[in-house]
């Protein structure tokens, strides 16, 4: 009877095993993809001060993301984000900038004291995903300050990029949308920093009155009725 049952155990071992291979198996990490960006070489260019860089809720977590066509988000089953999805959008794009500015002297926020910057970037971003079947989307928001804080410059921005439907290209998109913004932040930012700074103006001081001096009455001639008679 023992000898019977043996080949049962084996069996049931095996599918259990099998079970727990099929369902541990390891889950593909995804970073951004920077591109190519070159090192910059002047170490005294302008100086841009990347930031705050704000990003939809909704991104703040490792899932990655899949756009159904009716516009809900569901997990990707296959696939998720190797860190944070915000510090790698940041590196992205201080990487980008600096190489497209040839400037050494582009930072994120916040600055160290010392740190006077040319141009500030202010940016949001409001969305950032795609699916199988939806194509990579970036929609954003940015402004441009100058060295007063005076607002310059300001887009709201919506890009779009095809890709081949695998997770691993939906995030090459994603990356590509990101370069693109980037491109358009450096050639918005260079014609800020050619402005010169307008100084405000000084409201007129108006001149302190001179106390009005008093006024003498002019003498006039007397005139009378009398008449003079001479013996």
């Amino acid at each position: 009877m023992n000898l019977l049952r043996l080949p049962v155990v084996l069996l049931m071992t095996g599918v259990l095993g099998l079970a727990g291979c099929s369902t541990h198996q390891p889950t593909a990490l995804y970073q951004l993809d920077s591109g190519t960006p070159g090192q910059p070489t002047r170490t005294t260019g302008l100086a841009v001060l990347l930031g705050p860089v704000s990003v939809a809720d909704y991104l703040q977590r490792e899932t990655l993301l899949q756009r159904q066509p009716d516009g809900s988000l569901t997990a990707s089953t296959d696939g998720r984000w190797a860190g944070s999805l915000s510090s790698d959008i940041d590196q992205l794009l201080l990487r980008q900038l600096a190489w497209k500015l040839d400037s050494q002297r582009v930072v994120l926020a916040p600055a160290v004291a010392n740190f006077t910057p040319d141009v500030q970037v202010v940016l949001s971003i409001t969305r950032l995903d795609s699916g199988t079947k939806q194509p990579a989307i970036l929609d954003a928001q940015w402004r441009l300050l100058d060295r007063k804080g005076q607002v310059r410059d300001s887009r709201i921005v919506h890009l779009e990029e095809l890709h081949a439907g695998t997770s691993a290209d939906q995030v090459r998109a994603q990356g590509v949308l990101l370069q693109r913004l980037a491109d358009q932040l450096s050639s918005a930012v260079k014609p800020i920093s050619w402005q010169p700074v307008e100084e405000p103006k000084k409201a007129p001081v108006a001149k302190a009155k001179e106390p009005e001096k008093p006024k003498i009455p002019m003498a006039s001639p007397i005139r009378t009725d009398l008449e003079v008679f001479r013996f």
